[in-house]
């Protein structure tokens, strides 16, 4: 993409329901949740890598982004990003990125595990090639998987954690057919990834990316107020409704209505991939202000892509108590996509959450 964000087009993403082998290496997808499909199928990030920086509990596969970057280095004619989260909502914290970790892995065109033409998209040997054809993967969640079952020496894992847990969802049940035992756990067990969905990506369009005046903001937000898309409270609720219109006019909280208009035209937005632009902040406090430049080659890290808060709707990761959750989700890359003489390297993440709108408005009277 350009430098010049005035001719960048921000591309927007919509998770689709598709048949699951469309989703496999081979052909290079966009996805939400199942295995990841690995790009480089050698060389996968270590269970240490893939642990919690909280708990220390193996991270679970949130999505992957394919964005080849070859019109500018041969080296990046596949390209895809990783992102990975755990699941336990004791570490999800506000503003705080410590529980999810992203990956970047890229190969050239020229490479050791796919052909230089796109593979056509037939059901029939789908899987193949993929990173269950040279590791041994965790069958819980399709990370590496260093760790034996004692008993059958068939099944693998990355971590006690999910050996223990296969073990109650029908693994020892199964060990005693080490013939029997496939290379993924059951589906009670699968039940602790997210469900799997294809990323579509479109452009988004230039009337919603116009950058809006103050008083068009203003007036589009109040609107969305007053149409109960902002806030759960009751439409007849009038004297809410005009704290809500209220409280909008108020300088702290330009950057929320400027979200929510921006997004309005596109509500379920789950992720936006704008290269070098600039984020969608959701709000005016704890905003990224200093990246570290990349360990690697030294240069700077560049904005790539944020997921949305819409994700957490089609992950079903709600819950009575405590539960998983964010504003918005923020992947910074290396603007040389260097390769460092890995197959995955880590690049930075960032987590900015908003304050629920009651809370808002406790906290502005």
């Amino acid at each position: 993409m350009a430098a010049d964000s005035k001719d960048v087009v921000v591309e927007l993403g919509f998770v689709e329901k598709t048949p699951a082998w469309k989703l496999n290496s081979k052909f290079f997808p966009s996805k939400v949740g199942g295995w990841p499909a690995w790009l480089a199928l050698k060389g996968l990030p270590t269970p240490e890598e893939l642990a919690c920086r909280h708990c220390k509990k193996p991270l679970i596969f949130l999505c992957q982004v394919y964005a080849p970057f070859h019109e500018k280095y041969e080296t990046c004619f596949h390209r895809t990003m990783f992102v990975f989260v755990c699941r336990d909502p004791d570490c999800c914290r506000d503003n705080d990125a410590f529980n999810i970790r992203v990956f970047r892995s890229q190969l050239p065109r020229k490479n050791d595990f796919y052909p230089n033409e796109p593979a056509k998209e037939v059901e029939a040997g789908a899987e193949s090639p993929g990173a269950g054809d040279l590791n041994h993967l965790c069958r819980v969640c399709g990370a590496l998987g260093p760790k034996t079952c004692g008993s059958c020496h068939v099944a693998r894992y990355c971590s006690k954690d999910h050996q223990a847990l296969d073990w109650k969802g029908g693994h020892k049940a199964e060990c005693k057919n080490p013939e029997s035992v496939s290379k993924r756990c059951s589906k009670s067990t699968a039940k602790l990834l997210f469900p799997e969905y294809e990323i579509e990506l479109e452009p988004e369009e230039q009337e919603a990316a116009r950058e809006k005046t103050e008083d068009e903001v203003m007036k589009e937000y109040e609107e969305l107020l007053r149409s109960g898309q902002v806030t759960h409270q009751d439409d007849d609720d009038s004297d809410t409704e005009n704290d809500l219109v209220n409280m909008a006019t108020k300088e702290t909280d330009k950057q929320f209505q400027k979200f929510r208009t921006r997004i309005k035209d596109y509500p379920d937005q789950i992720l936006r991939y704008d290269r070098e632009g600039e984020p969608l902040w959701v709000s005016s406090s704890n905003k990224v202000t200093q990246v570290p430049d990349c360990p690697g080659c030294g240069a700077p890290r560049q904005f790539e892509f944020q997921v949305m808060p819409q994700l957490l709707v089609h992950l079903k990761v709600d819950s009575a108590g405590q539960s998983i959750d964010w504003g918005t989700v923020l992947v910074y890359c290396c603007s040389q996509s260097c390769q460092q003489d890995r197959s995955y390297v880590e690049e930075v993440v960032f987590k900015q959450d908003y304050a629920p709108i009651e809370e808002v408005m406790k906290n502005q009277s």
